[in-house]
C-alpha cells in the first residue's frame, strides 16, 4: 500500500520532482518533464502531458495534485490591466493583477502583481485588504500559480505570451510569508519553467525590519521596496500598524544594512492622500532618506470604501515630487493602471464577500 504523503507538483523544483517520481516507481526524467510541463508550459491538468505515456499519468495523479487557481471573476480596465479573482482549493479567494507595458525600443513588458496571503494581518488604513483580516498563508504554488494561471488564461488569445516581471504587492505582507514566497521566486526563476529574471521580480514590505536583512542574505539578486508612506513615527503608526513594532529608526537601519550588504537600491514607496501630501511632508521624507541608496515612487491613493480617503489632486503630486528632486532625491510617480475598475489591493474579494454576505 502507498503511503506516500501527496504533494503539490507546483510547489516541487525540478529535483524534489524528480525525487518524487523516483518514489512513485517512474524513471527520474520524468521529474524534469513534469516540471516543464506545470512550470513552463502553465498546464492545467495531467492528461495535457502529451509526451508522458497514460500509465505514467496515473501514477502521477495518485501521488500528485495539479490543481490551479480557479477563475471567478476578472475585470479589464480601459487601459488593458486586467484584475483576477481567483478561488484555491479550499475556497478560499485571491487577487492579482496583470498590468501591461508598451515598449517602443524594448519588449513589452507584461507584470503580474501577485498576492503572498488570504487577507492581511497588517492592516494599513489605506488598504481593502487588511479590512477582511488575515485568513493564512499562500503556498508557494499558490503564489507562482497566480503567474502560471494568468499565462495559461492570455496564451489562449497569444499563444506567445510570457510574464516578464513579478512584483510582489498584492494581498498579504510578503516577508510575514519569507520560506513560501524564496520558494515560489525559485520557482520562477527556473530557466526551464518561466525563466524570470531575479531582477524582474520585486518584493514590497510594509516594513519587517529582520526580514530585510535575512533577505539581503538569502536573495540579494531580487528587488526590494519598502511601503515608508510617512517620515513620522506617528502619522506611519495610524498608517501602518507595523511601525509600532518596528518604527523608523529600525526600519531605516535594517534598510542601510540591505543596501550595505547588496549595494542595492531600495524603492520607497509613499502613498498619497489628499490633504496628507504637504511640502513639509515631503521635506520630511528628503531628510529621512539623505544619503540612503534609495529611489522613491509616489502612489496618488486608490479611493477604497471605508477608508475615508481620496486621492490628491495633480498639482500635490507634482509640488511632492518637486520637493523631493530638489532635495537630490531621484523620485517617479506610479504609472496609472486599472483607476476604473477595482485595482486596489483586496477591493474584488471584499466585493465578493460583500455580495455573499
Amino acid at each position: 500500500m502507498n503511503t506516500m504523503k501527496r504533494m503539490d507538483c507546483r510547489d516541487l523544483n525540478q529535483s524534489e520532482l524528480t525525487q518524487h517520481c523516483a518514489e512513485l516507481g517512474l524513471p527520474k526524467f520524468r521529474g524534469r518533464q513534469v516540471f516543464q510541463w506545470v512550470q513552463q508550459k502553465a498546464v492545467q491538468n495531467w492528461e495535457e502531458l502529451r509526451n508522458i505515456g497514460a500509465g505514467d499519468r496515473q501514477k502521477l495523479q495518485e501521488g500528485l495534485f495539479l490543481q490551479p487557481l480557479r477563475k471567478v471573476k476578472a475585470q479589464i480596465s480601459q487601459d488593458g490591466t486586467r484584475k483576477f479573482l481567483f478561488r484555491c482549493a479550499d475556497g478560499e479567494t485571491l487577487e492579482c493583477v496583470l498590468m501591461d507595458y508598451d515598449r517602443r525600443k524594448n519588449r513589452d513588458r507584461h507584470t503580474v502583481c501577485v498576492s503572498t496571503q488570504i487577507g492581511c494581518a497588517v492592516g494599513c488604513a489605506f488598504c481593502a485588504t487588511g479590512l477582511g483580516g488575515w485568513r493564512r498563508n499562500l503556498s508557494p504554488g499558490e503564489i507562482l500559480g497566480q503567474v502560471l494561471d494568468i499565462t495559461y488564461l492570455m496564451r489562449q488569445e497569444d499563444p506567445d505570451f510570457q510574464v516578464t516581471n513579478i512584483v510582489f504587492m498584492g494581498m498579504g505582507e510578503p516577508l510575514l510569508n519569507y520560506e513560501a514566497v524564496l520558494k515560489a521566486i525559485e520557482l520562477l526563476n527556473d530557466p526551464e519553467g518561466q525563466g524570470i529574471g531575479m531582477r524582474r521580480m520585486t518584493i514590497s514590505t510594509s516594513g519587517v525590519a529582520p526580514k530585510i536583512r535575512q533577505l539581503a542574505k538569502d536573495n540579494p539578486q531580487v528587488g526590494l521596496a519598502v511601503s515608508l508612506h510617512s517620515a513620522h513615527n506617528t502619522t506611519r503608526d495610524q498608517l501602518i500598524p507595523m511601525n509600532r513594532k518596528y518604527p523608523l529608526e529600525e526600519l531605516m537601519e535594517a534598510c542601510r544594512d540591505y543596501t550595505t550588504l547588496t549595494n542595492r537600491r531600495i524603492t520607497f514607496e509613499i502613498a498619497l492622500i489628499s490633504g496628507q501630501a504637504t511640502l513639509e511632508a515631503a521635506q520630511a521624507v528628503g531628510h529621512l532618506l539623505k544619503g540612503q541608496l534609495a529611489h522613491v515612487n509616489l502612489i496618488p491613493v486608490n479611493p477604497v470604501a471605508g477608508t475615508g480617503m481620496a486621492r490628491p489632486t495633480a498639482k500635490e503630486v507634482q509640488q511632492f515630487a518637486q520637493s523631493l528632486e530638489s532635495m537630490g532625491i531621484p523620485v517617479s510617480v506610479r504609472e496609472e493602471k486599472g483607476t476604473d475598475i477595482d485595482a486596489a489591493c483586496g477591493q474584488l474579494r471584499r466585493q465578493l464577500e460583500c455580495e455573499q454576505k
